[in-house]
């Protein structure tokens, strides 16, 4: 079997994710130990990004074709009907996230439009939604790739 490209800027990007997290995280907790008080900025970034790395290794997983899903059917079908029902997946696949990336990036715009200020921190909120939609377009293309490789055999359906 070929080697098939992988997610590597969503690879980092979920790795760059965890290590900021947990770096500030440690941070908050010697500082909460020491002085009795804690960083302000940790749950707002924290949470943006656990949302970053979220997308992320999910986008990962469906390049890979590690997402959880029942393949019984699949393995139990012909196959040209099993390759119809690999295209019906990816149809409704893809159109979750094309969902998710259009209405992702109509609220970023009008996130910017309207100059909203994060709660916590006072940042613009598009910072933080702006990562939405371009991680769920990613996961589109991941998607569009993982479909061709199973429907020419170059991507086992069994990990």
């Amino acid at each position: 079997m070929k080697q098939l490209p992988d997610a590597r800027v969503e690879r980092w990007l979920g790795s760059l994710a965890l290590i900021i997290i947990a770096v500030i995280s440690l941070g908050n907790v010697v500082t909460r130990y020491i002085t009795g008080g804690s960083f302000s900025f940790t749950e707002e970034f924290s949470v943006f990004l656990l949302v970053v790395l979220t997308f992320a290794g999910a986008s990962v997983a469906l390049r890979r074709n590690r997402h959880i899903r029942i393949g019984f059917l699949e393995r139990a079908l012909p196959e040209g009907p099993r390759r119809g029902l690999i295209v019906f997946q990816a149809l409704c696949v893809g159109t979750v996230l094309g969902l998710v990336t259009w209405f992702g990036a109509k609220l970023a715009w009008q996130e910017y439009h309207w100059e909203s200020l994060s709660a916590g921190l006072g940042l613009p909120q598009w910072w933080y939604i702006i990562w939405l939609p371009l991680l769920s377009a990613a996961m589109l293309v991941r998607l569009v790739q993982q479909t061709r490789a199973r429907l020419n055999g170059s991507l086992d359906d069994e990990p």
